[in-house]
């Protein structure tokens, strides 16, 4: 029986052990969406409410099923709309093949509908690998090698295929001139460095007397590793917000998030540490590492391009953070003098004081931080934890406490706003037997996170375990931002752009057969959170915050930091007063040009 190039495309992602592929039907791939249909929907088509929404699926697919993700857009606008998806994989370092309709070659260069020079759209974001199917014996090759490129280079890659190639008959590449074959094994593979980048890199480690690590999401798979090496070193341990999950925060020398969103402890961490040892991390903030000359450095990283970009290093190990970790761990000596661990586990201990504190402030609206800091307790061990972008984030890197097997995300690198929602569906689709939660503001949540809670409830019965619970911060402001305009020029919120309007997120939810839970009092917000996890589907739980509580500066001095607790607790008219004199030293440094 002959087959089309559609339906051997779908074929070959069957063979690649592909089981899902987020996207959204245009004519640009009718021709697929019919192979579909004759595949009995194996892989299973799952419909976003927009091409980005699939690329973001895909993403939060990738992030937390640790495989390949998938998404298929239309050609011209569904192409279009795919690229903030695709930025999102490129620069968090996800795997991710997007197929992308085309004009039929017939009409490319006729200015036809929906005509789009793909190859120029695509380019810098599928800079790795993006290729064209013009007939049918390329299809192969070209398909393996955007699987292979993505999962090799954790990128994105783009495979375009032309709406009447599509529907011509499949005849695969033959022993001859010009035909390049394919195949499709992907044999895993261990890298390390060599010995004698391991022994210069225990010289530096075992030189320091203050020793600090920071980790990123590339050590999620060397746990045991990582608290190892701490312990050998008597390190403190300060995570990129991608490397949230990467280490259990229940550890006491674990100081937390580091950067602008980070904390007190993983600031002073980096200002004191005579040696620093990064792994998995490309953290781009330098002003947050230590001074320049201050600290002798050594980096693990998978990836040798990325490598001596954030710190002059001494030495930088090219190779998998697990196994290069247990051939230095034999090679490192124990640190007998504790005194800089333990004063970092006081440092910890004083912070989750001031922020349970701030957390327990009331007022006559709800407590962002309380909201946060409520939930972390709740969580089952297997929680999937999505975060999207805005003030919001400051509350997941602070309050939750991840343990367990507990996995976290958010948009690390673009930071975007709208990925919240959708990268928790794609997580639900990747692991459909555990519970998956998504901590997303009020912009966000108007931007794309209503649309998706339909996603949700077209799919809510196809997953073993029910629990998609989406917590929604509203205060009717673009928080980060306004917190951001204030510090930049002690100006007040810019109203035109900043305001929001009120809605009610949890009726919406409620209209599309949801449980919609509103929590306006903070008496209320424990008990909100628990029936929202109990509940037997997808939930959305609607706080309605005060705007006008502020995130905290890391490099805020533990004064100020306790001034902003009392100025909360008294419920002054400027609670952002301190924060702005915190952060006005800085704005120097992370916004050059601008008056301090």
């Amino acid at each position: 029986m002959s087959e089309d190039v559609a339906d051997r495309i779908l074929a070959r992602l069957r063979d690649w052990n592909v089981e899902c592929v987020f996207g959204y039907p245009g004519d640009g791939i009718n021709g697929l969406i019919a192979a579909w249909g004759r595949a009995e929907n194996q892989p299973r088509f799952i419909q976003a409410r927009h091409e980005e929404m699939a690329a973001f699926q895909a993403v939060g697919y990738a992030k937390f099923g640790n495989r390949l993700g998938v998404c298929v857009a239309t050609s011209g606008p569904g192409a279009i709309h795919l690229l903030n998806g695709l930025y999102d994989a490129k620069l968090d370092h996800v795997p991710v093949v997007a197929i992308v309709g085309q004009t039929a070659r017939s009409a490319m260069g006729g200015s036809y509908q929906q005509e789009v020079d793909l190859h120029s759209l695509f380019k810098d974001v599928a800079s790795e690998f993006i290729a064209t199917v013009n007939v049918p014996e390329q299809l192969p090759n070209v398909l393996d090698r955007a699987i292979r490129t993505a999962y090799a280079r954790r990128c994105p890659t783009v495979v375009i295929v032309p709406g009447d190639v599509q529907e011509l008959e499949y005849t695969p590449p033959t022993h001859d001139f010009k035909m390049v074959p394919s195949s499709l094994d992907r044999s895993a593979w261990t890298a390390f460095p060599a010995d004698d980048a391991l022994e210069r890199a225990a010289e530096v480690l075992n030189s320091g007397e203050k020793p600090a690590l920071l980790i990123g999401q590339g050590a999620a798979g060397a746990r045991a590793e990582v608290e190892e090496v701490a312990d050998l070193l008597g390190a403190g341990v300060a995570k990129a917000l991608l490397g949230k999950d990467a280490l259990s925060d229940e550890l006491p020398f674990v100081t937390g998030s580091i950067g602008l969103l980070g904390t007190r402890p993983s600031w002073e961490l980096m200002q004191g540490c005579d040696t620093l040892l990064t792994i998995g991390s490309s953290f781009p903030y330098s002003q947050f590492l230590p001074e320049y000359g201050q600290a002798r450095a050594v980096q693990i990283d998978l990836d040798p391009h990325m490598a001596g970009l954030r710190y002059p290093y001494e030495v930088n190990l090219i190779g998998d953070a697990r196994a290069t970790l247990r051939r230095l761990i034999p090679l490192l000596r124990r640190n007998r003098k504790r005194g800089w661990r333990e004063k970092t586990e006081k440092s910890v201990r004083r912070w989750e004081e001031v922020m349970a504190r701030r957390a327990a402030v009331s007022s006559d609206l709800v407590n962002p931080e309380h909201v946060a800091r409520a939930l972390s307790p709740l969580l089952p061990d297997r929680t999937l934890l999505t975060c999207d972008s805005g003030s919001v984030a400051n509350w997941y890197a602070r309050h939750i406490t991840m343990r367990g097997d507990m996995r976290g995300s958010l948009s690390g690198t673009l930071a975007t706003m709208g990925c919240g929602v959708p990268y928790a569906i794609g997580a639900k689709f990747a692991h459909p037997d555990r519970p998956v939660v998504a901590l997303v503001g009020d912009g966000a949540m108007q931007m794309n996170g209503l649309a998706e809670l339909i996603t949700a409830a077209k799919y809510r019965h196809q997953w073993d375990d029910p629990r998609l619970v989406i917590g929604v911060w509203n205060n009717r402001d673009l928080n980060q931002v306004t917190w951001e305009l204030r510090a930049m020029g002690d100006a007040p919120s810019f109203l035109p752009s900043q305001e929001l309007p009120d809605v009610p997120y949890a009726l919406f939810a409620e209209s599309i057969g949801l449980t919609g839970l509103r929590v306006e009092k903070p008496e209320d917000v424990e008990s909100a959170w628990r029936m929202a996890l109990a509940a037997d589907g997808p939930a959305v739980v609607e706080f309605v915050t005060d705007p006008s509580v502020p995130p905290i500066p890391p490099h805020a001095t533990w004064q100020q930091m306790e001034s902003t607790v009392a100025a909360l607790a008294k419920g002054d008219a400027d609670r952002g007063a301190v924060v702005r004199q915190g952060l006005k030293a800085k704005v120097q440094e992370f916004l050059p040009g601008r008056k301090a």
